[in-house]
C-alpha cells in the first residue's frame, strides 16, 4: 500500500471534519476521542461534503440530507444513503498524517 502525506495532526479539531484532496480524491479526516479516521469526503447519496457534517459517537451525518456513515468502516447506516463511503488507512508520524491508497 502506498501512503501519501495528507495533513498535519495539529490541523485537526476534535469532532470536526477536514477535507483534503489527494491525487484528485477528496478525503474527509476526523479526529474523534484521539483517533483519526479517513473516509471519502463525498456522500454516496448526493455528493455533499461529509467533512462539513456533524460528528457524534464516530458517526458523521451528511449536511445535505442526513445520511449517516460510520467513521471506522465508512458503512452507510441510514437512508437516504445505501452505498458505503470508501475508508482509507491512516498512519501518523510525529505531526504528519499519511493516508493509504
Amino acid at each position: 500500500m502506498q501512503y501519501h502525506k495528507a495533513a498535519k495532526l495539529s490541523e485537526l479539531t476534535e469532532g470536526k471534519g477536514k477535507r483534503v484532496v489527494i491525487n484528485g480524491i477528496p478525503i474527509a479526516f476526523f479526529l474523534v476521542s484521539g483517533k483519526i479516521y479517513a473516509i471519502a469526503d463525498t456522500c454516496t447519496h448526493e455528493h455533499a461534503s461529509l467533512s462539513e457534517g456533524e460528528v457524534q459517537d464516530c458517526v458523521v451525518t451528511c449536511p445535505r440530507h442526513g445520511a449517516q456513515f460510520e467513521l471506522e468502516t465508512g458503512r452507510a447506516i441510514t437512508l437516504p444513503a445505501y452505498i458505503d463511503a470508501k475508508r482509507f488507512d491512516v498512519r501518523v508520524e510525529g505531526d504528519i498524517i499519511y493516508v493509504g491508497e
